[in-house]
């Protein structure tokens, strides 16, 4: 058995988890049942991404993207459990199944037991964020720690652990801040959040996605998701994402010189930044949410109760 998981080219923590995860959830599931693929963490329930004609178990995926696959035949899918109760209505399963995203249980994991909280907030964007953004500067000035969801797995996750406060835009940089019983904030840059999945998982523990709004940090960003900077309009203009990346690259090398043309390149990325570093320094004030301990205690028991079932079933 073979987990399956949607691979970032620039990489996503919340997705590449599944290539440890279930090695502790399910040890020795990679030496049974060859042919059939688990389907744990990620929006990946849709009729294109999954290979037809493949025996499909699903312990803990969602819907949120595409058309919803047809599950009607029970020689290619075993449907285990979904992300939470929206997922399993939009897949006509019995509300049960819509337990909790897999992702709560790497706090169950030795490695990440008894982490020492290192203090302060940080923040952690959606993947496509990092693309043209220049949150790394922006955080700086307002007084957050920088996180790169695109980094690897484990070291994100030690960060969100060991961290106060948890600034999310990337949601499972909140399942997992949530998981470890670490306050999370929940904001969007733009209309590409996927806010179905996030409802999907917050319905799950009883907690709401209202998440803050804030401003794009730059124009490269804006070009790559099509959307506004400083009230023009990117979204006709989307071929122009590889020139729009060039610059800023340049302006990575340019600045190690230290020519004066770089220091007011800076100043000015730093002055058209503002908005976003007023709301991101807002963010970190706003009331955080943490779900109820019991809640979260109650879905991990149910999960773990899927998890015996599997292992009876295919061990």
């Amino acid at each position: 058995m073979h987990p399956f998981y949607w691979e970032s080219a620039h990489g996503n923590f919340g997705d590449d988890l599944n290539l440890w995860l279930w090695d502790f959830l399910l040890p020795g599931l990679r030496n049974v049942h060859p042919q059939t693929l688990l389907v744990g963490v990620g929006t990946v329930l849709n009729k294109t991404l999954l290979p037809p004609g493949v025996r499909k178990l699903v312990v803990g995926s969602g819907f949120g993207y595409g058309s919803a696959p047809d599950l009607s035949n029970t020689a290619e899918w075993d449907v285990r459990a979904v992300r939470g109760p929206l997922t399993a209505r939009k897949l006509g399963l019995h509300e049960r199944l819509g337990i909790v995203d897999p992702a709560v249980m790497v706090a169950e994991m030795p490695e990440f037991q008894n982490l020492v909280r290192t203090g302060g907030a940080i923040f952690v964007p959606h993947w496509e964020s990092t693309v043209g953004g220049i949150w790394p500067m922006v955080c700086r000035d307002a007084g957050l720690g920088y996180v790169d969801p695109c980094g690897e797995a484990k070291s994100v996750i030690r960060a969100i652990a060991q961290a106060e406060l948890v600034v999310a835009e990337s949601m499972h940089a909140a399942i997992l801040a949530d998981a470890f019983r670490v306050p999370w904030v929940a904001v969007t840059t733009s209309r590409s959040i996927n806010s179905f999945k996030w409802q999907d998982w917050t319905g799950s523990l009883g907690v709401r996605y209202e998440p803050r709004q804030i401003p794009i940090s730059s124009r490269a960003e804006a070009v790559t998701k099509g959307a506004r900077f400083w009230g023009i309009s990117f979204e006709q203009r989307t071929h122009e994402v590889d020139d729009a990346r060039e610059p800023d690259v340049a302006e990575t090398l340019v600045a190690t010189r230290p020519e004066p043309a770089s220091t007011l390149r800076s100043a000015a990325k730093k002055v058209l930044a503002a908005p976003s570093i007023l709301a991101l320094r807002q963010a970190r004030k706003a009331a955080p949410q943490l779900s109820a301990d019991r809640a979260l205690s109650e879905k991990k028991e149910q999960f773990r109760e899927v998890l015996e079932g599997v292992r009876r079933d295919y061990f």
